[in-house]
């Protein structure tokens, strides 16, 4: 055997074919080795693909979360205000409780507003809610405060920067004279709560979180023909758009009794529905739902600048989706008519006192539909009371985001 044939023979078992080197061993390598070369293009091609969609995502990702977190106006004017009378400030009892100031705003002069009447150039409070988030994320209490409610209002910087002297005014007063900072430190004057943060909506990202949702759903005990407000609504079960809510929530002198009081649970019942809603669809854990209501959310809000971004809202209600809407509560001040103006209104005492307390100490607050007891009819326009079986726990007339549904 010669060397060539040994050397033949020890690359293959039995020569030929089937050893590389043997006849069509050429052909063979290269086919070979143009399926490898082919694998790899597949797997650099499926791996570039995979890398333009992760950078693709993460860049359409970060316009959705920039465009979202620059609707937001951070209110630097009202922090400046605040922090010069920091001082005088009540301190926040409980550590991870938070109080959040919502004021709705009238103003004409956003995007759609002009069709509620001229811009006077001066901004009122239509609505203002005081939110007590618990320690925990256990329960949310709303608080609405009557814009004809008497208060002591102190002295404030006016938007031309000159300042008002203290008085003795309806509460309304406060956001007029000098905007969300003086309206917050009326407010922590009336009832000792440290206010923790601040949201401004006005009526155009109202009627757009509305739309956002696909109406939310109200129940009328008969029906509605409002021309001031534009409503023709029928009795029963309606959905309402951003329009009709919007005019449902601020009417006032043709719907039920006519009173403040009455507007203001109307205001409450919505803002039930309109929580349940979000929760029922799951809104909060779906983001193609999330993020049209995110961006009307935000699109016409002004906040503190500890809100004034997508984490820092996150960071506030992350954990209120996990709260039953049977603990989410809305209520009014205690509140009755002014003994010198039927027309305005004044707490109610202790009661007023005794509902701020528990807000301060985040102690559990109980409502209920019907006035207990001893207490004025629900049906009253001159009386926002509460009654108790003991002092150490008072039941305020309310309802919670579980309670608007007919019946």
């Amino acid at each position: 055997m010669s060397g060539s044939e040994g050397a033949a023979d020890s690359l293959g078992p039995a020569g030929g074919a089937s050893g590389p080197l043997g006849p069509g061993s050429g052909a063979s390598a290269l086919g070979a080795g143009l399926a490898r070369r082919r694998r790899r293009r597949w797997v650099a091609a499926g791996l570039g693909t995979v890398a333009l969609l992760v950078v693709g995502a993460g860049v359409a990702g970060w316009v959705v979360y920039a465009k979202l977190d620059g609707n937001i106006t951070p209110d630097e004017a009202a922090a400046a205000e605040l922090a010069r009378y920091a001082k005088e400030r009540p301190t926040a009892l409980v550590k991870d409780a938070r109080n959040v100031l919502l004021i709705g705003s009238d103003s004409r002069a956003g995007d759609g507003n002009d069709a509620y009447g001229r811009d006077s150039g001066t901004e009122r409070s239509d609505t203002t809610i005081l939110l007590h988030l618990s320690a925990g994320r256990r329960s949310a209490t709303a608080v609405s405060v009557p814009r004809d409610l008497m208060v002591d209002v102190p002295a404030c910087r006016r938007p031309d920067g000159s300042r008002s002297e203290p008085m003795f005014a309806m509460f309304n007063y406060s956001f007029q004279t000098g905007g969300s900072a003086c309206t917050i430190r009326t407010v922590e004057k009336l009832t000792g709560v440290r206010i923790d943060h601040h949201v401004v909506v006005d009526f155009h990202g109202f009627k757009k979180m509305v739309d956002a949702l696909d109406g939310v759903e109200v129940c009328l005990k008969e029906p509605i023909r409002d021309k001031a407000a534009k409503l023709r609504l029928p009795a029963g079960r309606v959905t309402l758009d951003g329009e009709q809510a919007l005019g449902y929530v601020r009417a006032r002198k043709t719907l039920g009794n006519g009173s403040d009081t009455d507007r203001m649970d109307r205001q409450q019942r919505f803002l039930g529905a309109l929580v349940d809603k979000a929760q029922s669809d799951d809104v909060l854990l779906n983001p193609v739902k999330l993020y049209p209501v995110l961006d009307a959310a935000t699109s016409s809000l002004t906040t503190d600048p500890a809100l004034a971004s997508l984490r820092g809202l996150y960071d506030l209600v992350r954990g209120l989706r996990e709260i039953p809407t049977g603990q989410v509560r809305f209520l009014t001040v205690p509140r009755e008519s002014y003994v010198y103006d039927a027309n305005r209104d004044q707490l109610v005492e202790p009661a007023a006192e005794k509902l701020f307390e528990r807000l301060r100490t985040d102690a559990p607050v109980s409502v209920t539909g019907k006035e207990p007891g001893n207490s004025t009819s629900s049906e009253s326009p001159d009386h926002d009371v509460y009654a108790s079986p003991s002092p150490a726990e008072p039941t305020f007339r309310g309802n919670t985001a579980g309670d608007h549904t007919c019946t």
